[in-house]
């Protein structure tokens, strides 16, 4: 005998559950085919025998989670075929992402569609008791607003910067949110609603939703790089997210993106957290004497600038644009350190500061990352902006329940041998 401790014990979850891996992989492969498909396709498609389809969709019909969309017949192949598509109104799920500026507020139908949406300033981000006091307000204006029935509601994801502790439901000490030192959101957010919780970084979030949302970009493996007040990423292998044994896979910050860049707090020179972050662009802009120096120590300050520089670049100022070229750069090769080590499908950008980088980003970073490809010889790695939009946190705190509740994942096979 050793002196090692036990595994502490997994906490569960209020949340339901899809039920037997057949039952997820069957409502897994109707939800990835838009335009529905048949019973016989279901079989092609996921193997298992024609009875055994034939009872999950019973079953799934019974529930309301899909329904019989009309029939459809061609040439040689016998007579129509009923199709199956998800129900969107069969369960909704919602989503609360917490940023330092702002906090966004989505209810999702089965079908990952935003059906309610709300957005509001964030309020004394350093005060966590009055910001999880203002989330409850905003998420009981949502549902009441949204005429959905509670009952219809099946949980409530909430995604925030990490570092975050899955077993407790808390935020750890993230460093855009000054004074969270392990705030209890899970928890406190099930005593004030009265639903299921869910607790997850941001950028894993997004992950999540680009795989429930994102259509063709949220297939097979990619990796999301999330940008934001800071900048993570979210990983996805065999379409099922990887989150790492604590739960916080994708701290990124310290990879080095350029070898002569400017020290970083850990040590090293030209890391992620001090050459392509917002504020990193910003700082060397007034530094440049392309933005006038103005306080930008807070996350809606920060904005207001990079505003500004981007603005700069897109009006010509060459200046400007050397700044987020060099950025896009810099992006590439530490992207490429990733891309390198997962050997992933694609890339894929987005977050709340991807739109104004979106088109000098997608012209520079896949040819400078096929540079650094190792695997270039072979195939080209495709790089993508997110199919979900601007409020993908959101959207992936909302498919974080969805995830849980019907996703065929690798560890619900392993529980059920």
């Amino acid at each position: 005998m050793t002196g090692t401790a036990p595994p502490a014990a997994r906490r569960g979850t209020n949340l339901p559950r899809m039920g037997d891996f057949n039952r997820s992989v069957i409502f897994d492969a109707i939800r990835r085919a838009p335009e529905g498909c048949s019973r016989v396709e279901l079989v092609e498609i996921t193997g298992l025998s024609t009875q055994t389809v034939s009872n999950i969709a019973r079953r799934l019909l019974d529930d309301d989670f899909i329904v019989e969309a009309g029939k459809t017949s061609a040439a040689g192949l016998g007579k129509p075929r009923t199709i199956l598509r998800l129900n969107p109104v069969g369960l909704y799920a919602g989503g609360v992402h917490i940023d330092p500026a702002v906090m966004t507020f989505v209810l999702l139908d089965l079908t990952g569609q935003v059906v309610a949406h709300a957005r509001h300033r964030t309020p004394k981000a350093s005060d966590p008791e009055h910001v999880m006091s203002r989330i409850r307000d905003h998420v009981e204006r949502l549902v009441v607003d949204s005429g959905i029935a509670r009952e219809k509601i099946v949980g409530l994801g909430l995604a925030a910067p990490g570092p975050i502790d899955q077993e407790r439901g808390t935020i750890v000490d993230p460093p855009n949110l000054h004074g969270w030192h392990r705030v209890p959101l899970r928890d406190a957010l099930e005593d004030a609603t009265g639903l299921p919780v869910l607790v997850d970084k941001d950028v894993t979030a997004a992950a999540v939703a680009e795989t429930w949302a994102g259509g063709a970009s949220g297939t097979g493996s990619f990796v999301f790089l999330y940008l934001g007040t800071g900048i993570g990423a979210g990983l996805a292998l065999g379409d099922e997210l990887m989150r790492g044994v604590s739960g916080n896979a994708g701290e990124i910050g310290h990879i080095v993106a350029d070898p002569d860049g400017p020290p970083c707090a850990c040590g090293q020179r030209g890391c992620i957290a001090v050459t392509i972050t917002p504020q990193a662009m910003v700082e060397e802009a007034e530094r440049l004497g392309v933005l006038r120096a103005a306080p930008h120590e807070s996350a809606p300050e920060i904005d207001v600038q990079f505003a500004r520089l981007c603005a700069s670049a897109d009006a010509g100022n060459a200046v400007a644009r050397g700044i987020l070229d060099l950025a896009a750069d810099r992006t590439a090769r530490a992207v490429a350190v990733i891309t390198n080590l997962l050997d992933v499908d694609r890339v894929v950008f987005g977050g709340p500061f991807w739109a104004r980088l979106e088109a000098r980003y997608l012209e520079r970073v896949p040819p400078r990352l096929a540079e650094y490809s190792a695997t270039i010889a072979l195939r080209e790695l495709e790089v993508v902006g997110t199919g979900v939009g601007d409020d993908v946190a959101a959207v992936g705190a909302a498919s974080l329940v969805l995830e849980r509740t019907f996703a065929p994942t690798a560890n619900r096979l392993l529980l059920q041998g």
